[in-house]
């Protein structure tokens, strides 16, 4: 069987501070689906061909592509993944992170008061939508340059799908209500990432590698502003491509077996 080619893909971490700490929006999968069924995760999803547009980065602010490829280390086009990270926090999670021609954020109030939004969302999450045109007609932008990337996962290979993917961090829209579309995601919850941690660990959340260890990351700070500044001023970390062993755990480089697992004699099958 052929390798399955990774696929652009971003991520976003949504912050907000809670009454202990900051706290970050984990969605969970849908049990029933073919794909991650009942994983709790950030956020996220493939790069789309319009958010790779011309008129897409020109609805950018704070950010422009020249910037963002360089900061990713690529020739061109880096700023699509910026915009897939929007995108997909108002697909996935309703929250939309976006300001006027002025850079003043969109008002919370203005979002629920029109059905517009709403009618948009849902249309994405059938297939149809077209949030760039909806952020053109409403006279908005896309604040790019509020989100920082701080790390890049890339699917184990053997994986029937394959995505290399670019984690952001930002602050959720203030005001704004998070909510899950019930057919990809069927829950949502607001977490500090300790406690997040700890239901991984005592195996009532059910995360990815790349979910529970950016929590380890992300639980080191006591405020939002600091998590997100402290890794703003960060470099993106290198690539990390785990590897399944026989036994079907998932090994990051560094750690013990992780060399062997990448020869064929030493990958096992991947596991849902």
């Amino acid at each position: 069987m052929s390798e399955v080619t990774p696929l652009p893909a971003s991520t976003v971490v949504l912050v907000r501070d809670g009454a202990s700490g900051p706290e970050v929006l984990l969605l969970q999968r849908n049990l029933e689906s073919g794909f991650m069924p009942g994983m709790y995760l950030f956020p996220g999803g493939a790069v789309d061909d319009a958010d790779a547009s011309a008129e897409a980065f020109g609805l950018c602010a704070g950010l422009d592509d020249a910037a963002a490829s360089r900061m990713l280390g690529v020739a061109r086009g880096g700023l699509a993944y910026w915009i897939a990270a929007i995108r997909e926090a108002f697909e996935e999670a309703n929250l939309l992170i976006a300001c006027d021609a002025g850079g003043r954020a969109i008002a919370a109030e203005a979002i629920a008061a029109s059905d517009r939004f709403r009618i948009c969302r849902e249309a994405l999450n059938a297939g149809e939508g077209d949030f760039i045109g909806m952020v053109r007609d409403e006279g908005l932008r896309l604040p790019a340059g509020e989100l920082a990337c701080f790390s890049q996962w890339i699917t184990p290979v053997g994986a029937p799908r394959r995505y290399d993917t670019r984690f952001f961090v930002a602050r959720a829209p203030e005001g704004q209500d998070a909510l899950h579309d019930n057919v990809e995601t069927v829950a949502y919850a607001w977490m500090q990432p300790a406690a997040a941690l700890d239901g991984y660990r005592s195996g009532q959340l059910k995360m990815r590698t790349p979910t529970w260890k950016t929590l380890e990351r992300l639980a080191e700070f006591a405020a939002a502003d600091e998590l997100i500044e402290t890794l703003r001023r960060e470099r993106p970390a290198p690539a990390l491509l785990p590897r399944i062993d026989k036994s079907g755990r998932r090994l990051l480089p560094g750690e013990p077996g992780y060399e062997e697992a990448g020869s064929p004699e030493g990958q096992g099958e991947w596991r849902t």
